[in-house]
């Protein structure tokens, strides 16, 4: 266990808002750009995201930019309220999870600034369309393999991160019997039986542990471990607290564990485990180049995932360890796949080596670098203490 190093931390933190200034212009009609160099193009779900940061500091140039992506989404959404992949292209739809982040951050941009009405009609039109997203119209909404941040990878049916995400923009606009409806809906079991009971709707928690299940959807489903979906379960007061609490603890068991078999070092969780292995019917023919265990969305090691993991552990009163675990989150940022960089700010390290795997000077990361320093610093959650006192 490393000493926290005020002095490292510090570095790192002006460092990471260094990238998203550099990042702030790109070729895309002047919207920030996703990475430094690897994507020049500003991914509506990445620039979102990033938005977390900028109001959890106050910054002035970084929730500027924010409001330009949240506008220019309004105005490039489609008729029936769908908010675009890519905030300067209108014609390119089909993500799951762009719409309700949109709403998310358009709801906290509003409570932050004292703009209640801003970007009204683009709100409005965007929560019809999420109303619509629901098979059985019971709020829980459902979607495509690989629509969501995760391309590489099938979440299918009801997905746990894009149903957080739901349950938080219902906070944020009020609706709280219908954000109370979906808690009720998540909190049934995942049914892993070969037959569904008669009358007996799928949910998404997992029978004999704390967390809630990646997917599912009537009879098949994922009971495997998703960090950005859990920790914003925590986050967001969709886990009650006692589940909540349970859910960091067991995440720390399961690591040591994984350390203890060699796949994983370092002091961070993955964003996904058990990893799926090539004997395991998920496997896909793709994972081999793409999903090796332990490497990218299969087990990868994400900066930005760790930052709300960071978060999660502050909103459960586990102060300490998210110290410890913010400043292994400063570390892994360091690696790079340019020798020149002093921080990569990489998109994801392999978890059984630490070492970078993905593009250098990811917005994202170092903005949930930034928002969970945020959160260690005030011992508190900003921008979501008011969804789980609600």
């Amino acid at each position: 266990m490393a000493e926290f190093d005020e002095e490292f931390i510090e570095r790192t933190a002006a460092l990471a808002r260094k990238v998203l200034l550099h990042n702030r212009r790109g070729p895309c009609g002047g919207l920030p750009r996703a990475a430094g160099w690897g994507y020049p193009e500003p991914y509506t779900r990445d620039l979102l995201i990033c938005g977390l940061a900028a109001l959890a500091t106050s910054d002035r140039v970084l929730i500027s930019t924010l409001r330009k992506v949240l506008s220019t989404l309004a105005a490039h959404r489609s008729p029936r309220g769908h908010i675009p992949s890519l905030v300067h292209d209108p014609n390119d739809r089909g993500a799951s999870d762009t719409t309700p982040l949109f709403l998310m951050l358009l709801g906290m941009y509003r409570r932050a600034m004292g703009k209640k009405s801003f970007l009204d009609k683009a709100a409005r039109a965007a929560l019809t369309w999420m109303s619509y997203q629901s098979p059985e119209d019971e709020v829980m909404v459902s979607q495509l393999p690989t629509t969501d941040w995760r391309d590489e990878q099938w979440v299918l049916g009801y997905g746990l991160y894009v149903n957080t995400l739901v349950y938080a923009y219902l906070r944020l606009f009020a609706q709280h019997e219908r954000a109370e409806q979906l808690a009720r809906l998540m909190q049934r079991h995942t049914i892993t039986e070969n037959a569904q009971p008669r009358h007996v709707k799928e949910g998404l928690a997992v029978m004999y542990v704390p967390y809630y299940a990646l997917w599912s959807f009537k009879l098949y489903s994922s009971t495997r471990f998703d960090l950005v979906g859990n920790s914003l379960a925590v986050l967001t007061g969709l886990a009650p607290a006692t589940r909540a609490r349970a859910i960091i603890d067991w995440v720390e068991e399961e690591c040591e564990g994984l350390r203890r078999s060699g796949d994983l070092v370092g002091d961070l969780p993955p964003v996904f485990f058990p990893y799926i292995q090539p004997t395991d019917p998920e496997w896909s023919s793709r994972y081999e180049q793409h999903n090796p265990p332990g490497r990218y969305h299969n087990g990868g090691i994400w900066p930005f995932a760790c930052g709300f993991y960071v978060a999660a552990c502050v909103a459960v009163g586990r102060q300490e360890l998210a110290r410890e675990r913010l400043m292994a989150l400063a570390r892994a940022l360091r690696p790079a796949r340019s020798a020149e960089l002093e921080f990569g700010f990489n998109e994801y390290l392999q978890a059984q080596t630490g070492q970078a795997g993905g593009h250098d000077w990811q917005s994202w990361s170092a903005a949930m670098f930034l928002y969970a320093l945020q959160c260690v610093r005030e011992e508190r959650t900003p921008l979501f203490e008011e969804m789980r006192a609600a």
